[in-house]
């Protein structure tokens, strides 16, 4: 467990933050992701009484009841909803300095990796990665964080606490990034869909029913983008937050959607549904790892980032590192 203690200059002695100590940082996330002072005490391996303890001084500091009981449960204030994501981005900001080394050997190595991937990418990219660690860093370990659509619209700070994040261009600018893999998208129908042939015209595209991912301003399709700047409005049905789902939610159904070639070649078979290609010229979808210009002189990272490009499926031209 992290034991450090708080001890601030002439700029920080005064105020609420005064002898507070690291240890209700890692306390407060465990109380905030568990909701319960057993279950956190048992994750953070502390007695319930120390916990308990920790949780009246954090009562104290923030005014604020934090966990409340309704029946058999503790649920969150309001405030300690808000306080979720920024300690456990605090948290891990504060692990990743304590890990930080002068030099990394990967053979010997027993670090820790937090990226922040969808569904697709953890199909893909992390699958290869997890791989590529296995054969050169035996005592590494790969955390996959579920990517939601805050941590692409906060990108520079949701970096910050993690290793780097996998996510197609188009999305994010200003901060480095590696090409990983490229990658095409194709149209998929029910195995037994009669009204479609082997091919589709963009007008029956525009009647047929949709299943789509991140149906939002900032989290969306680049594909289907596309297809609405050329007059085609879908006409949408079911909205899915991940990949996996989508060919499983079409067969059976008069429902089309696009998805990224390698996940439907890999869950055609298995969901019952059939490939058809675009009718116009789909953009490309390029797969990149981005990360927060801090880590960039980690030696960690740097071990990392030579990792990605050694993927045997990795196009990094154009990389920015």
């Amino acid at each position: 467990m992290l034991a450090i203690y708080l001890v601030y200059g002439p700029v920080m002695t005064g105020g609420a933050l005064r002898n507070l100590d690291l240890n209700l940082l890692t306390t407060l996330d465990a109380l905030l992701r568990e909701r319960n002072v057993t279950r956190a005490a048992e994750q953070l391996q502390l007695s319930q009484p120390a916990v308990s303890a920790a949780l009246r001084r954090l009562r104290r500091h923030f005014h604020d009841e934090l966990l409340y009981r309704t029946g058999n449960r503790y649920e969150l204030t309001p405030l300690a909803e808000l306080l979720r994501e920024p300690a456990s981005t605090a948290l891990a900001g504060v692990v990743r300095v304590f890990e930080a080394v002068p030099a990394f050997d990967p053979a010997t190595a027993t670090r820790e990796f937090t990226v922040l991937v969808s569904d697709y990418a953890a199909m893909v990219a992390a699958d290869e990665l997890v791989q590529v660690i296995g054969e050169q860093a035996p005592g590494v370990r790969l955390r996959l964080r579920q990517q939601v659509a805050a941590h692409v619209d906060q990108a520079p700070e949701s970096l910050r606490a993690v290793d780097g994040m996998f996510l197609p261009h188009g999305f994010l600018s200003g901060v480095p990034s590696i090409d990983v893999f490229t990658d095409d998208w194709v149209l998929i129908v029910s195995r037994d869909n009669t009204d479609v042939g082997d091919t589709v015209t963009l007008e029956r595209l525009a009647e047929m029913p949709w299943v789509v991912t991140y149906h939002a301003p900032t989290a969306f399709t680049p594909a289907v983008r596309q297809l609405r700047l050329l007059g085609i409005d879908p006409d949408v049905r079911v909205v899915v937050e991940s990949f996996l789902p989508v060919p499983f939610m079409v067969a059976g159904t008069p429902r089309i959607a696009l998805l990224q070639r390698r996940i439907a070649d890999r869950l055609a078979t298995a969901a019952g549904v059939r490939i058809l290609p675009c009718p116009w010229d789909v953009v490309h979808l390029a797969e990149a790892f981005w990360w927060h210009p801090t880590h960039h002189g980690d030696p960690a990272h740097q071990w990392l980032r030579s990792a990605l490009r050694a993927f045997p499926r990795a196009d990094t031209e154009g990389a920015t590192s």
